[in-house]
């Protein structure tokens, strides 16, 4: 079988290319050590109101962490609890959430948090607020029928 000499040059560009893959791959994987992420947070879905943080919903600060407060919310049949949460202004904020019946989306709409809530997994998001006013946070996964009522706030004002 004869072959034009450009079918030959792609054709051991694309094994090249390939093996180059593989072994960066490679490397990667076995020399380095890195791996796909794998320390997903459990928590019972029916113990949630009774677990830490989920018993106390809304904004507490912290201290000592790359974040000023962490803002836990939790999902339930067509409802997030707190409804609405003041935050100051310029404040680094780690959003904790969880579900707990079905999968619920957390999005906080003009931001970029957009999370999936799972029953039984902890999700987990870090953003800094620095616009004054009205965050609306809905639920951007279909839960059922009560699914376009689902919503909260959140109010970011002066400090």
């Amino acid at each position: 079988m004869h072959m034009h000499k450009f079918e030959k040059v792609w054709l051991i560009f694309g094994t090249v290319a390939l093996l180059v893959f593989l072994t960066v791959l490679g490397i990667s994987a076995f020399y380095l050590g890195n791996q796909p992420p794998s320390c997903l947070v459990t928590i019972d879905p029916e113990k949630v109101e009774v677990t830490a943080p989920f018993n106390a919903p809304g904004l507490h600060e912290v201290t000592g962490k790359d974040w000023d407060y962490e803002l836990v919310f939790v999902a339930s049949a067509f409802s997030y609890s707190p409804a609405k949460v003041e935050i100051p202004k310029g404040s680094t904020v780690k959003v904790i959430a969880t579900s707990k019946d079905v999968i619920h989306g957390f999005e906080i709409a003009g931001t970029n948090v957009n999370m999936m809530l799972e029953p039984g997994f902890v999700s987990e998001y870090t953003t800094r607020f620095n616009n004054e006013g009205e965050n609306l946070i809905i639920c951007n996964e279909y839960c059922g029928v009560g699914h376009h009522m689902m919503s909260s706030r959140i109010e970011v004002v002066s400090k």
